[in-house]
């Protein structure tokens, strides 16, 4: 974090809400929020970038539903005939939930990620998307920022109390 700071932060969380592996963004906020807690930034600079980094994330990973996901779900129903009752049932929950789906499956793991590539396949109002979205990837980092950024300024005054 010292030597990588801001940057860190936004490229870990990006990679991550693009749901690449090793890219663990439930560590990496809390750190950050650590980080902030001692004067490294802000709080709410850390927020504002982890934020932004999810959102961007999202918005990459909804342009790739958008753009090839009905090629990808053809190809992988044909290859896996039995899931397709579970997809169709998946998407159709999405398309009725629409913009509150999308905002309450950014607040659970894995699918908060994954959640991005089918309300693309859907081609989902992006301006709802991108609301939706940026809400629920505020709260969820709100949460893990604030988690490191309170418990690790309470871990730093017991440590200077001994």
């Amino acid at each position: 974090m010292s030597q990588y700071g801001a940057i860190a932060v936004f490229v870990i969380v990006l990679l991550e809400y693009m749901n690449l592996p090793g890219f663990p963004a439930g560590i990496i906020m809390p750190l950050a929020g650590i980080w902030a807690s001692q004067g490294g930034i802000s709080f709410p600079m850390t927020i504002l970038l982890s934020v932004a980094a999810g959102l961007l994330g999202s918005w990459i990973l909804y342009g790739v539903g958008r753009i090839g996901g009905e090629l990808f779900l053809d190809k992988f129903l044909r290859k896996f005939p039995k899931q397709e009752p579970a997809i169709r049932k998946n998407l159709a929950i999405l398309q009725e939930k629409g913009s509150w789906g999308v905002f309450v499956s950014k607040l659970v793991p894995m699918l908060r990620t994954l959640i991005s590539i089918p309300a693309g396949v859907l081609k989902m109002n992006f301006m709802k998307y991108s609301i939706s979205s940026a809400l629920g990837v505020f709260v969820w980092n709100l949460f893990f920022v604030g988690a490191g950024y309170f418990l690790g300024d309470a871990a730093f005054r017991l440590l200077k109390l001994k």
